[in-house]
Formats: structure tokens, sequence, C-alpha cells
């Protein structure tokens, strides 16, 4: 049987996730229609609206939700929106889709934990107009999660807005207010792919980025894909940190015990940094990261490379890069413990890295 260690890149489905895409499936209905099945879809969204609003927006002051396809969607609904007229400052280990999003921004460095540079935000921040900050909650190559009460305290000082990519952090960890904006998205907390969800302060003006027939007041156009939509609420209340804190728990002493089995000679990125309780991104000098994913693969362990492919190729993880790791940048490898590992998975993976670092290193 299989390990799967890529959480990262989604989790395995909840059942209560299941359970709610299949009752929106069966009830049908679109939730724009005005008789009584899209009066019945209707009632079903806004439930799930306000289940986000609950568990994720309200401690925050986010308490207004327009419900996207995916995280990608929310991040740039959110930087088009909310950057207009405003300088867009990014960091540099962000996400693709947010440096995608905003090609023209200005990149600010991290220290070499992984950690946003507050004091080279602090300098950006103090010369010219207002700006837009994007600060991910957590890293989804190496879990190191930013200050981001720091941060907006920064924000609020110089007039600029915050928008928040808590894609990987959300359902894992306690999140901070602060933030003007947040994204999220289903599939990362347990849900199925095709819903996301953009949390914004009230009072925010955000002209659409997708136009249509005005639904989520006219911020995305579009029919919501209401299954989706619920399963994406329903796993964000499963995954609730408030709730059920022994989850993160039981996850950060599975990771620790995958990352005190390894050998000399093995760096753990951002080890000195608060970091998801699910992830650790190893670095074995010298071998490559699809090497080693491939290696990996082929003993029945699913792990990810810190560095995206395109088109076949893998390139050197920017992330990684920026943390100064110079060419060992392109031989780092991502375990991300699912919300159902087994207390047998650091064992599994120990030994298959094991063996493969026999061959390879």
């Amino acid at each position: 049987m299989s390990l799967y260690l890529d959480a990262n890149a989604t989790e395995p489905l909840r059942p209560e996730a299941r359970e709610a895409v299949l009752a929106a499936l069966d009830a049908g209905g679109n939730p724009s229609s005005v008789h009584g099945a899209g009066r019945v879809a209707r009632r079903r969204l806004e439930a799930a609206r306000e289940a986000v609003t609950a568990r994720c927006g309200r401690r925050l002051g986010l308490t207004e939700v327009v419900f996207t396809a995916g995280g990608t969607e929310a991040n740039a609904l959110a930087i088009h929106g909310l950057g207009h007229g405003r300088r867009v400052l990014v960091g540099a280990t962000e996400h693709p889709a947010v440096l995608a999003a905003a090609p023209a921004a200005s990149r600010l460095p991290v220290l070499p934990d992984g950690t946003f540079d507050l004091d080279a935000l602090a300098a950006a921040l103090s010369g010219g107009p207002p700006a837009l900050v994007c600060a991910m909650a957590a890293n989804n190559e190496t879990g190191v999660l930013h200050p981001l009460a720091a941060i907006a305290v920064l924000c609020r000082e110089h007039g600029a807005l915050l928008h928040v990519d808590a894609v990987q952090a959300a359902g894992r960890v306690a999140l901070p207010p602060g933030a003007d904006s947040l994204a999220l998205s289903g599939h990362k907390l347990g849900g199925p792919p095709g819903a996301g969800a953009l949390l914004l302060r009230p009072g925010l003006d955000l002209p659409a980025l997708i136009a249509g027939g005005g639904q989520e007041r006219g911020r995305r156009g579009g029919t919501e894909p209401l299954p989706a939509i619920a399963g994406l609420a329903a796993a964000l209340d499963a995954a609730d940190p408030a709730q059920h804190p022994e989850a993160g728990t039981r996850l950060a002493a599975l990771r620790d015990r995958i990352e005190a089995g390894l050998d000399e000679g093995v760096v753990i990125a951002g080890a000195g940094a608060p970091r998801l309780p699910n992830t650790s991104c190893i670095l074995l000098p010298r071998v490559a990261a699809e090497t080693q994913v491939i290696a990996l693969d082929l003993a029945g362990v699913r792990v990810s490379a810190g560095a995206a492919c395109s088109s076949g190729k893998v390139a050197r993880s920017h992330v990684l890069e920026a943390m100064g790791f110079g060419t060992a940048a392109g031989s780092g490898i991502r375990i991300s413990l699912p919300w159902n590992a087994a207390e047998d998975a650091p064992d599994r993976f120990l030994a298959a890295w094991a063996a493969m670092r026999a061959r390879l290193a």
C-alpha cells in the first residue's frame, strides 16, 4: 500500500466533506433560481457562507465571503481588486499564484529561516503611495509561518492593506487577526477541488475579476459550484484547530519523528522558525529533487519536489533560493502529512528514504 505524504498539494477528502458534497448533489437546484429548488439551494449556499464566516472569518474581522473556484482565483481577485491604485509588495517566497497575479510587484526579502524580513517591509512601506502587502500565512514548500501579527501592525501604521494567502495555514494553525482579505482553498482542507473563498473586511471596494450574472453580490460571476462549496465549508469545520487542537499536535509529533530519524548532512529548511505541524522540507545536497521524488515514488512513497514542475522540467525552488540555499535549492523535497496519516508513517518513510539515499547520495 502506498504512503501518501503530499497533503500540501491536496488533502485526502474528509468524510464530512464527502457527505456534504453528496447531499448538495442530490438536492440539486441553482442558487440563483427563484423557484422552490432554487430557494433550497440558496439556503444551502448561505449556510456554507455562514459556516466559513463562523469558523474562520468572524474572529478575524473578515465577515464578507466571496466564493471562488479555488485559492488561485481568490488570490487574483484580491490582488487585482484591492491593488488597484496601490503599490503591490509581495514576499519573495510567495506562491506562484500570487507572484503571477502581481508580476510588477516589488518583492521583499525573507530571512534565512524563511520568515518575512520586517525591517525590509517597514522600509518599503515608508516611502511612496499606499500599498497592498501580500503575505502568505504559511509557506507551501517549507511550512514556515510568517509573523502576520507584526506584518499587520506595520501595514496599519503606513495605511497599507494586507492580503493573506491562507491556503496552507487554514485548518492547520490558528490565524491572527489584522488582514484585510484572506484566501482559502477547499481541497487543501480536505474538501473537494473546485471551490475556494476570499474573506474580506467589510467596506472594501472589490470589483469583479470575472463578470457575469451578478452572483456573489456582483463580485464573482458564474453559477456557484454548490457541492464543492458545501464540501469546503464542511472540511473547514472538521479541520478547525480551535475545535481539534489534538490533530496538529499529533501531526507535529509524526513530523518530528521523521526529522529525528534523518542522517547527518541533511538540512531541514526553516527548522528554526515556527512551521506548520505537518510539513518538512528536506534538502539532500547534490541529489536533484526530482530524482528523489521519482525514487521514492517507485518505492510507494508519494512526496513533492520543493520546486514547481512546468512542461516536464523542474527548476530550482524560488523559495529555497530566497532563503539563501544557492545550488542546494534544487535538492529539496517536501513531506506534508495528511490529516489521516497513520502512526507508522514516519517509520515507513524513513525506511524508503534511507534506501534511496544509500543508492543516490
